[in-house]
């Protein structure tokens, strides 16, 4: 029953943790390429903003790929 359980965690964490960030990119990216568009003279600062965040955004699915590997090391 516990092995079921952390098993259900594990896709759980990976697929919370995936979901998230991926709809906050595609976000992110969106309004970026509308902004980079409609003002071109500051495309230089919102693609470094942009690649900033999908940095913060893709450790979030890191941390939840080592919470999912925790799990399993429970297992």
């Amino acid at each position: 029953m516990t092995t079921g359980l952390i098993a259900l965690a594990v896709a759980v964490a990976i697929s919370v943790s995936t979901i998230g960030p991926a709809l906050g990119m595609g976000k992110v990216g969106a309004n970026a390429m509308e902004s980079m568009s409609r003002q071109p003279e500051v495309m230089g600062e919102i693609r470094t903003s942009m690649i900033l965040a999908f940095a913060f955004m893709e450790a979030l699915t890191i941390y939840g790929l080592v919470l999912a590997f925790m799990l399993l090391a429970k297992m």
